[in-house]
């Protein structure tokens, strides 16, 4: 997939085994650039915008011209956002995180949307021959059209808001025995065999969300604000519209969102009722309440996978090789570079991610590991990511390697299901590895009716731009209780129930990446599928999706991995009736072992 103008070829060798990466050879930018204001930056913006193109080859050098730019801005971004939320309490980081969103990025965007037009408007542009290209021009048309100078400066407001909201979080801890814990080292004691420990650590947590509740709602009442304002002056109606068109979802519409939503409350959240109630009865309880749902039903201590983070890449690294060499040496060539940071520690920002650095070509992965279960399944997710990455970093300009999410999160959440028959590298009991893979089938049963709630709430948050804080709560728990079955007892603990949806960082920071989560769950359980029939041939098709990049329609991408892009009633129907199968089979201690 190389070009033979690539700025960035930094394979040494085509065997991807033996991958050598080395520091991209710039063409455009001085060797030894550096940007510390707009100024550095500016001049190139202006070559760019100013150059004759006279052929679709000088076109070709244009554009990889401009990605040499991009992708040099995108990594020093990039290094002040990871910087900032390794340790949101160092002022000086930031300050220097905050002034890229406040002062370069601001002036990058009417230049960006300058050298858009200069490419649409090009002659050449119809001569470009890569596949990609299509792709590429319908983003960048898209791009053009939302364009709106006034909504610039209100991205930098949301976007300092949604900062809040991280720093807000990342403030919040308990203290547990002489412990000062935070909300992710808390979380593990939620799945205590002791109830005593679990009701007295759920209710220290949901006391310590309640202090800042109120300048919750506050500041996305503002976000709210901050986004519909956008909207209007793009010419929407409401800001679901405008978001929808602004994340680039070509394949699907809002109406088939819906379908989606009526699909899982029909055919996932029935099984997860299923799950729930066997829980309680296996815990047993008469009846459950929020301080029981992340016990394990065996009444057992939780699942230790790893001591600590070392052990945890370790594992890693040998479960990706054993699925496929290269695999493994990616994540090895990012633990030898020191990207990976994995361990939760007060003032880290919540959450976990993989960052792509776009000049070099290799991800950085941010965690909060406490030593949970759930740690080992999110270096799994994040590992997808990362792998994804490698896989199409060959692709000649960066825009061709972001993904949608809708592909993004299929190989994050792929890879979860396709390592669970090397699990037994984390557990060598057999019981464990059962017990592990069970919770795993039973969380993406648990967590499809939570995407579809949190979607359906911004659906209306949205089309509803003048509601109240208190119609807000309301309409949370209308549509929580639509998707969640009415086994759990919330009786004292309402206001938790109903302020739930403030621990969703997506709906403060990325409004409306969510459902993207839910879509692609689905298509990674048909992943799962295909593997489990034929390993070989199931991992060659996913992979080599992966390789497209963004090169083809999201449909295309899911066809190369041998799956539908579909949330229809009957399809889901079908995933629903594959994954109950599934857990009756580890019900009966069948360990998954492909």
């Amino acid at each position: 997939m190389h070009n033979s103008h690539n700025h960035n070829n930094n394979h040494q060798t085509n065997n991807q085994e033996s991958l050598v990466i080395l520091p991209p050879k710039r063409k455009y930018l001085p060797v030894g650039f550096e940007m510390k204001t707009w100024d550095d930056v500016k001049p190139f913006y202006e070559e760019l915008n100013d150059r004759a193109i006279d052929s679709v080859e000088e076109l070709e050098t244009w554009l990889l011209d401009r990605n040499e730019l991009e992708n040099y801005i995108a990594e020093n971004s990039a290094w002040r956002y990871i910087s900032y939320t390794r340790n949101t309490e160092d002022t000086g980081i930031r300050d220097r995180f905050l002034f890229f969103i406040n002062q370069i990025k601001p002036k990058i965007t009417p230049f960006a949307n300058l050298l858009d037009k200069k490419l649409i408007d090009c002659p050449y542009q119809k001569e470009l021959k890569d596949e990609g290209y299509k792709i590429y021009l319908r983003t960048t048309r898209n791009e053009i059209e939302l364009y709106r100078e006034e909504n610039i400066q209100l991205t930098v407001q949301a976007e300092e808001k949604a900062q809040e909201y991280a720093e807000i979080q990342a403030a919040m801890t308990i203290e547990y025995e002489g412990k000062e814990l935070t909300m992710q080292q808390a979380a593990k004691f939620l799945k205590s065999a002791d109830r005593n420990i679990r009701k007295a650590i759920y209710d220290k947590v949901i006391a310590r969300r309640m202090q800042d509740s109120e300048k919750l709602d506050n500041l996305f009442s503002e976000l709210v604000r901050l986004r519909h304002q956008m909207a209007v002056n793009a010419g929407f109606e409401n800001y679901r519209d405008y978001k929808f068109k602004l994340l680039g979802r070509f394949d699907y519409t809002v109406e088939e969102v819906y379908h989606f939503h009526e699909s899982v409350k029909n055919e996932i959240a029935p099984l997860a009722a299923l799950i729930l109630d066997q829980k309680r009865k296996k815990l047993g309880l008469d009846t459950i309440h929020p301080y029981d749902l992340d016990a394990d039903p065996a009444g057992e201590e939780p699942l230790k996978p790893y001591e600590d983070s070392e052990e945890l890449i370790n594992k890693g690294i040998t479960i990706f090789g054993k699925l496929n060499k290269a695999l493994g040496h990616y994540l090895s060539i990012m633990h030898d570079k020191g990207y990976l940071d994995l361990d939760s520690r007060k003032g880290k920002a919540p959450g976990g991610y993989n960052y792509p650095l776009d000049e070099i070509g290799i991800p950085f992965i941010f965690m909060n590991a406490s030593g949970k279960f759930r740690d080992m399944v999110t270096m799994m997710h994040e590992g997808g990511h990362a792998i994804h990455s490698f896989l199409a970093r060959g692709l000649p300009l960066s825009v061709f390697k972001h993904t949608p999410s809708e592909v993004s999160e299929l190989a994050s959440m792929s890879m979860e299901l396709l390592s669970m028959g090397k699990w037994d590298i984390f557990f060598e009991n057999p019981k464990d590895l059962i017990r592990a893979q069970r919770e795993q089938l039973e969380s993406i049963v648990e967590s499809l009716p939570w995407i579809a709630t949190v979607d359906k709430f911004q659906n209306w948050i949205y089309t509803h731009p003048e509601h109240t804080i208190k119609e807000r709560s309301e309409e949370w728990v209308k549509i929580f209780n639509e998707f969640h079955p009415d086994i759990v007892d919330w009786t004292g603990y309402e206001i938790a129930r109903a302020s739930g949806w403030h621990k969703q960082l997506h709906i403060f920071e990325v409004p409306f990446y969510y459902i993207e989560y839910g879509i692609a769950q689905l298509g990674a359980l048909a992943v799962w599928k295909n593997y489990k029939k034929d390993p070989e041939k199931g991992l060659e098709m996913y992979l080599n999706a992966l390789k497209l990049g963004y090169t083809r329609s999201v449909p295309e991408i899911y066809k190369e991995a041998g799956i539908s892009f579909d949330f229809s009633l009957p399809y889901v129907r079908e995933i629903a009736q594959f994954l109950k199968h599934e857990l009756e089979l580890l019900e009966k201690n069948v360990p998954e072992m492909v």
